[in-house]
C-alpha cells in the first residue's frame, strides 16, 4: 500500500526487514527494531494520540520523568495534530489506510473516564519533558564527568542516577537502562560491589576512582 502511494505521488520508497525473535516485551523490541531500520533524523508521522498512548504505556511500566516525557517533537512534526484529523485529511485525499487495532485502546479509556484523555496526557508529556531537561542540566553541572566516582558519590542521589543513566545510554545507543540496572550501577559507585553486568553483555566496573564500561 505504501509503495503504491509513493508511486502515485512521485516519492521514493524503500522497504527493510527487521526480524524480531519471539519472547517477552515483544512490542517494545519490535519498536526498537523499526527505529533501528530508519535513517538518523528521519521524520515520523506520530500524532498527539500516539504521544498520549506513549505516556500511558510508560506510566504503566513505572517510568520516571524521562518516560513520561514520551516522544520529543524534533523529528515528529505532527505531535500537535489529532489522529482523527489526519484520518480525515487522508480520506479527503482519497488515500487508502490500514487500521492498527491497538489504536482503539485509548478511545475506550477516554470513554471510561468520561473525558478526552489525549490532550491531558500530551500536556503531561510537555511538563515532564521540561522537568527532565532541567534535571539533565543540573546533573551535568554537578557531575561533569559521569565516570568520576567521587563526584558521583558527592552528588544527590537523583542527580547521580541521571548521570549513570547517561553513561549507560552512551554505551548502548539511546536505549535507557532499567531502574534495576541503575540500582546496580549505583551499588558500584557506592562501593557495595566492584562490578555489575548490564544489558547487551556490557560490564560496569570501578577502577582507581573511575567507572569503566566494557562492551559485550
Amino acid at each position: 500500500m505504501v509503495a503504491a502511494l509513493a508511486e502515485r505521488v512521485g516519492a521514493g520508497f524503500s522497504a527493510h526487514t527487521a526480524p524480531v525473535e519471539p519472547g517477552p516485551n515483544l512490542e517494545a523490541r519490535a519498536r526498537a527494531a523499526r527505529r533501528a531500520a530508519l535513517p538518523a533524523g528521519v521524520l515520523t508521522g506520530h500524532t498527539m494520540d500516539d504521544q498520549a498512548e506513549t505516556v500511558l504505556l510508560n506510566l504503566l511500566r513505572g517510568a520516571g520523568p524521562d518516560g513520561l516525557a514520551a516522544m520529543a517533537p524534533a523529528t515528529k512534526p505532527m505531535l500537535g495534530v489529532r489522529r482523527h484529523e489526519v484520518r480525515a485529511m487522508v480520506a479527503a485525499a482519497g488515500v487508502p489506510t490500514l487500521l492498527d487495532p491497538s489504536n482503539l485502546d485509548l478511545p475506550e479509556l477516554s470513554r471510561v473516564a468520561a473525558r478526552d484523555l489525549v490532550p491531558v496526557l500530551a500536556r503531561q508529556a510537555e511538563i515532564a519533558r521540561d522537568v527532565a531537561s532541567y534535571l539533565d542540566e543540573v546533573a551535568t553541572a554537578a557531575v561533569p564527568d559521569a565516570r568520576d566516582v567521587e563526584a558521583l558519590r558527592r552528588a544527590p542521589a537523583v542527580l547521580r542516577r541521571r548521570r549513570l543513566r547517561d553513561l549507560a545510554r552512551a554505551g548502548d545507543g539511546e536505549h535507557p537502562p532499567s531502574a534495576a540496572e541503575v540500582d546496580r550501577m549505583e551499588a558500584v559507585v557506592l562501593g557495595e560491589v566492584v562490578a555489575t553486568e548490564l544489558s547487551g553483555g556490557r560490564r560496569l566496573a570501578r577502577r582507581r576512582g573511575r567507572l569503566t564500561l566494557d562492551e559485550g
